[in-house]
């Protein structure tokens, strides 16, 4: 009869602490890693862009680090943040009130959702993270801090896109012999209102597309997307 093997001692590899961390935080990383290739390639075109322009008036063109400091680099910069910071505050408030049949994008309809369950009621421990334990007013902003964000980085994204657009434009201005312009009289002008909207309805039919086209498409693997053989009418994960 054979004997069964005796326990050599190997150990399944651990993987590498860092590896780990990787590996947990790689949607994150992978989109910060993208935003900084085209925020640098932003800001590498603007600059050539904006001393063409220069030039074209018969202006000196400008290095990468002065262009950062113009009104056209601030203004380009904000503008875009502002309409994506307004997309995702609102999409996070209009979420909790409101439903879409079919779409994963929704909380499922005619029956509550763990996200509607009051952290008063929740069972404590030591993972609970510290506001659900402080309560009070804490727990209170604690519970709204996700759109609070969102909100005030799209009031601070709207402002400095009011600041850098009026330099841009006083520049213009300037450019032409016309007087400057104060950024209260530039926000009352359909030139700042242009540049928002522009932006604004793009947000907002990205996301009409995907809660609408989430019913009847998938991807598999996503949490973006319902399972690829659930039925189009289950409504949320």
């Amino acid at each position: 009869m054979l004997k069964p093997a005796k326990n050599q001692g190997t150990s399944v590899k651990q993987p590498h602490a860092l590896s780990q961390w990787i590996k947990d935080h790689g949607l994150l990383l992978v989109n910060v890693g993208l935003f900084a290739v085209f925020f640098g390639g932003m800001v590498l075109s603007g600059a050539a862009n904006y001393s063409e322009e220069q030039q074209t008036h018969g202006g000196s063109p400008v290095g990468v680090l002065e262009y950062l400091t113009t009104g056209h680099f601030v203004e380009a910069v904000f503008e875009n943040w502002e309409s994506e910071f307004l997309q995702m505050a609102m999409y996070v408030v209009l979420t909790v009130f409101l439903f879409q049949k079919g779409s994963s994008e929704s909380k499922p309809m005619g029956k509550k959702a763990p996200q509607d369950e009051d952290p008063r009621d929740a069972k404590q421990t030591a993972k609970t993270p510290w506001p659900v334990r402080r309560g009070g007013w804490i727990l209170k902003v604690y519970e709204h801090s996700l759109s609070g964000l969102l909100a005030l980085l799209f009031l601070a994204s709207f402002t400095m896109h009011a600041i850098g657009g009026t330099a841009a434009y006083n520049e213009e201005q300037l450019s032409h012999g016309l007087a400057e312009v104060s950024t209260w009289e530039y926000m009352a002008s359909s030139q700042f209102w242009f540049e928002s909207f522009q932006n604004w309805q793009s947000e907002f039919l990205a996301v009409a597309v995907l809660v609408g086209a989430s019913v009847y498409l998938r991807e598999r693997g996503s949490p973006e997307s319902k399972p690829v053989a659930e039925p189009h009418y289950e409504t949320g994960a």
